[in-house]
C-alpha cells in the first residue's frame, strides 16, 4: 500500500498531524477504558517491536491490506532506533507516519503504548544501542524544527498519551507491549484496563501503565493470575529480543519481534476460535519473506 505523505519540514503541520491523530485515538468508538475492543469479524495483524525500521514498517502495512475496512493493524515500540542522523535520532518521523496512517484508516490502525513511548512522553531516561534515547530524540526534533521543536514535541506527547494500553478481542485475545513483572503484581491495579489512564499510571516503577509496558521475567503463575482476572486466553506481547522472531515461553503467551532480520508478524481471523500459543508461533510470517509492493 502507498503510505500517506507527511510534511517533515513544517512544525505547525507536524504538530497538527499529531494532535488530530491523538483526537482520533481518544474518540475511537472501539475504545473501552484504556483498551480497544476489536469486533468479532475481520482480520488482525499483530507486530512486535519496530524501533524505527522503515522497511519492515512498509512491509507490515502492505501485509495488513488496510484497504479492506474490517482489517486491523497493531503497531508498537515505534521510536528509538539505532540509526542516527548527524548524531540525532529522527524516529519522530516514524511516529508521524503512523499518525498519518491512523488518520487515513481510523479505527483500523492501533498504535499501542510501549515503554519507549512512555519514556519519551514523560522524559524518562532510557538507553539503547545508540545511547540515551530520550535526549537523542529531542535532539532530532531540534535538528528538524529548530526553535519550533517544542511545539512538535508537545503534540507528540499528546499523541502518545492517547495511545491504548492494550488491544482486546471478545474471543480472549489480548495484545500489549508487555505485562507486569512478578514483583510488581502485589501493587498492580488489575482494574487498569477498564478505565482511562491518569498521570500516576505513567510514574516510573510504580504506575500501572509503566509496570505493564516495562515488565520482564513474567512467570507462568503471574501470567495466569492476569489471564484469570481479565478473561484472556492468549497474550501477544513484545518488549523482548526474540532470536527467531516469535516464541512462546509458556502456554497462553506469544512474544513477537519485528525489528530485526528474522522479525515476524502474526495474523488472526477475528471471527475464528483462537489458536494455541504454539499454533500461533508456527503461523508467524517472516518479514524477510515478503517483497514490498514498492521495491
Amino acid at each position: 500500500m502507498k503510505l500517506p505523505s507527511v510534511d517533515h519540514l513544517n512544525a505547525e503541520s507536524a504538530a497538527e498531524l499529531f494532535a488530530q491523530a491523538a483526537q482520533s485515538l481518544r474518540q475511537d468508538p472501539l475504545r473501552r477504558g484504556c483498551c480497544v475492543m476489536l469486533p468479532s469479524h475481520g482480520r488482525l495483524v499483530a507486530t512486535g517491536d519496530l524501533h524505527d525500521h522503515p522497511i519492515h514498517f512498509q512491509k507490515v502495512c502492505d501485509f495488513a491490506k488496510l484497504d479492506r475496512p474490517d482489517h486491523h493493524l497493531i503497531l508498537h515500540e515505534l521510536i528509538h532506533g539505532e540509526r542516527l542522523t548527524h548524531g540525532a535520532d529522527l524516529s519522530w518521523r516514524m511516529l508521524a507516519k503512523v499518525a498519518a496512517l491512523r488518520l487515513q484508516h481510523p479505527g483500523q490502525v492501533h498504535p499501542m503504548l510501549a515503554n519507549h513511548e512512555i519514556a519519551q512522553a514523560f522524559l524518562q531516561p532510557v538507553s539503547k544501542g545508540a545511547g540515551e534515547c530520550t535526549q537523542l530524540f529531542r535532539d532530532g526534533l531540534e535538528w528538524s524544527f529548530g526553535e519550533d521543536a517544542g511545539m512538535v514535541e508537545e503534540a507528540i506527547h499528546e499523541f502518545i498519551r492517547a495511545m491504548p494500553l492494550a488491544i482486546r478481542s471478545a474471543s480472549g485475545l489480548l495484545c500489549a507491549h508487555s505485562l507486569p513483572a512478578p514483583m510488581a503484581m502485589p501493587k498492580f491495579d488489575m482494574g487498569v484496563l477498564d478505565r482511562a489512564l491518569g498521570e500516576t499510571d505513567y510514574t516510573a516503577r510504580t504506575g500501572s501503565a509503566w509496570c505493564m509496558t516495562w515488565g520482564r521475567a513474567q512467570t507462568q503463575d503471574s501470567v495466569r493470575a492476569l489471564a484469570d482476572a481479565w478473561g484472556v486466553k492468549l497474550f501477544v506481547l513484545g518488549h523482548k529480543h526474540v532470536e527467531l522472531g516469535a516464541e512462546t515461553p509458556f502456554p497462553g503467551v506469544v512474544i513477537l519481534n519485528s525489528d530485526h532480520e528474522r522479525g515476524v508478524v502474526l495474523a488472526f481471523d477475528l471471527g475464528a476460535p483462537l489458536p494455541t500459543a504454539e499454533q500461533a508461533v508456527s503461523c508467524a510470517v517472516p518479514l524477510a519473506s515478503m517483497g514490498s509492493m514498492h521495491d
